[in-house]
């Protein structure tokens, strides 16, 4: 379950860029998985979900949302439940070498995000 409390509150103006999103009127089995599935048709799945992000006009804003809410699950900005978690140690690590401060991640996070 998504870690809630790291969210904003529920003001309109810091869930909007939901409504442009390239996804909005796709079926969400297309984002994420159903029970038991299993390579390769995962992989495709995933594929095509990151192929749909790739042209969504609120990619950078769904990406920020799922590293801040840490999203277990679905594909969320064009990153998978897999390079989420990488991604969130990576910066867990950064921070720990930084003495504990907060310090941003690069822009390898993810491609374009």
């Amino acid at each position: 379950m998504a870690e809630t409390t790291r969210l904003p509150e529920p003001l309109d103006v810091h869930w909007d860029w939901q409504r442009r999103a390239a996804c909005r009127s796709l079926p969400e089995s297309l984002f994420f998985h159903p029970d038991g599935e299993r390579d390769p048709r995962r992989s495709r799945r995933v594929d095509r979900a990151k192929q749909i992000c790739a042209r969504c006009p609120v990619r950078g804003p769904c990406f920020s949302h799922s590293l801040s809410a840490e999203e277990p699950y679905g594909t969320w900005g064009g990153v998978d439940e897999r390079e989420r978690v990488a991604i969130l140690r990576r910066r867990r690590g950064a921070r720990t070498a930084a003495g504990g401060h907060y310090r941003p991640a690069g822009r390898d996070d993810a491609a374009g995000a």
